[in-house]
């Protein structure tokens, strides 16, 4: 019986997943699971690297107490933030995270050269300031000048099992630096970085195998034996692959501490309304574009809990929700003020007493202007997707841990009207695995991959409930205004 480990790094905590065959179904066992999150020195927001690697290692120790002797293993982490290796392959300063403010001052020198419009036709990447272009040209010059390799948070800790250094291209296509034509990084967005190509490892396809973690790793640390797969190393690429879906006519949302809603497509959509709707095209596996639009997800909820003390669970938080009547608060969930606040429940109640709304109180409050501005948000983007590619979804398929909860996707398919097929919630975990189980054999394809899912885990349907229409066209309208601000 073979074994296959994904590790599973999100932006609030990560896990080492275990993926077997039985009877043929897929099981999951969770081996380890540990907190991530980035601090914050001298003005600045760092994510602790280190932990993360250790983290892993102390993860494949109880793997093997568990008695898997041998396994593959994969990698997928969130997108954008990057490390520098000097000559030596040593990590040269901390690893940014993308929160942090450095980029603000960024975008306008950038556009000055070159344009988001030319940009955009370049790469097909949405505008986000955090995006790696603009991280690098906010970047210390001396820094990236003793660079030799510039590698991603997965590629990193692939490099630091291995001693193989890449450069995924899911994850790779995020840094808004690689051209849709050429397929490789763009010289015109390199030369406004001063950066040569030879800083950047080659790109590299899901399911390359790397070979084994390095020999005196493995005797140190008492590990399994394992072999290296490359999977769709940003965690959406890897959500989207463990999407349990069939035929063309699709969208899903991948809902986490972002929510991610789109579609897959054979090419790449860069169109002048996709870029004035701020849509992206991120390279997916197997010649796949994930097209799609980010959104504020969990995060917001996630910092509302924080600021309560964590005496609520998420749970807790969805109950006190259901209590409160809808639509009386909404907010715009991707307006900048929430991307990184010094308390977001503050923030939330300033957002709603500059646009005239009752200010939200209480947690139950708070969370459902959270819960139905989200579900209002979703509606948008499932009209525009729609009108953008042509294509009405007929399902729309929540994974991760959004899927939980209940009240955001029964609400989802009554305000859109689309009936929403909720689950998996370790979607991200089974789209890494599936790409080792494709890579070594043990199924065709990723079509394959995904009727596997189906038959292995169970999907939550929730229908449109036809409610009171009256009242979802009036906070639709009130939501196009927030949007319209």
């Amino acid at each position: 019986m073979r074994d296959y480990v994904a590790v599973d790094i999100g932006a609030s905590s990560g896990r080492l997943v275990r993926g077997e065959m039985q009877d043929g179904r897929l099981s999951l066992q969770e081996i380890h699971r540990f907190d991530n999150g980035f601090h914050e020195h001298d003005g600045h927001c760092y994510w602790d690297i280190d932990h993360l690697y250790r983290e892993i290692l102390r993860g494949l120790q109880q793997a093997r107490q568990l008695g898997i002797e041998r396994c593959t293993l994969g990698i997928d982490t969130w997108a954008v933030d990057y490390v520098l290796l000097d000559g030596k392959g040593e990590r040269i300063g901390e690893v940014y995270a993308y929160r942090d403010s450095r980029t603000l001052g960024a975008v306008p020198p950038v556009h000055a050269v070159h344009p988001f419009s030319r940009i955009y036709e370049k790469t097909g990447i949405q505008h986000l300031t955090f995006n790696t272009l603009y991280q690098l040209y906010a970047h210390d010059r001396m820094e990236l000048a003793e660079a030799q390799d510039i590698l991603l948070v997965p590629d990193y800790l692939y490099y630091l099992l291995s001693g193989r250094k890449m450069n995924e291209l899911t994850n790779a296509s995020t840094t808004a630096l690689l051209n849709l034509k050429t397929r490789d990084y763009d010289p015109d967005l390199l030369e406004l970085l001063g950066l040569p190509r030879s800083k950047f490892p080659s790109l590299t396809e899901p399911g390359t195998r790397l070979g084994a973690i390095k020999p005196e790793l493995a005797q140190a640390y008492d590990l399994p034996e394992c072999e290296l797969i490359v999977a769709a190393t940003h965690d959406t690429a890897s959500a989207v692959l463990g999407v349990p879906a069939s035929g063309a006519s699709w969208a899903y949302l991948s809902s986490g501490t972002w929510s991610l809603i789109g579609v897959e497509l054979q090419t790449p959509l860069a169109t002048k309304e996709a870029m004035e709707r701020n849509y992206t095209n991120e390279w997916g596996a197997y010649g796949t574009f994930r097209f799609l639009k980010n959104i504020m997800g969990m995060w917001l909820i996630q910092e509302v809990r924080k600021d309560y003390g964590k005496q609520h669970s998420y749970a807790e938080l969805v109950k006190l929700a259901e209590a409160v009547p809808p639509f009386r608060s909404l907010i715009d969930s991707n307006d900048d003020r929430f991307l990184n606040p010094a308390n977001m429940t503050e923030e939330i109640r300033r957002f709603c007493a500059a646009t005239d709304q009752l200010v939200p109180d209480t947690p139950g409050e708070v969370a459902r202007c959270i819960f139905d501005s989200l579900a209002l948000s979703y509606d948008v983007y499932l009209k525009e997707l729609e009108r953008l590619t042509g294509q009405k979804p007929e399902t729309l398929h929540i994974v991760g841990g959004g899927a939980n909860n209940a009240l955001l996707c029964q609400w989802t398919a009554d305000v859109s009207g689309i009936p929403v097929a909720a689950g998996p919630t370790e979607s991200t975990a089974l789209g890494n695995l599936l790409v080792q189980m494709i890579s070594s054999g043990a199924i065709r394809d990723i079509g394959e991959g995904r009727e596997l899912i189906r038959r292995s885990f169970p999907i939550q349907t929730y229908v449109p409930r036809g409610l009171n229409t009256g009242r979802i066209t009036e906070a639709r309208r009130r939501f196009a205004d927030l949007l319209a601000r």
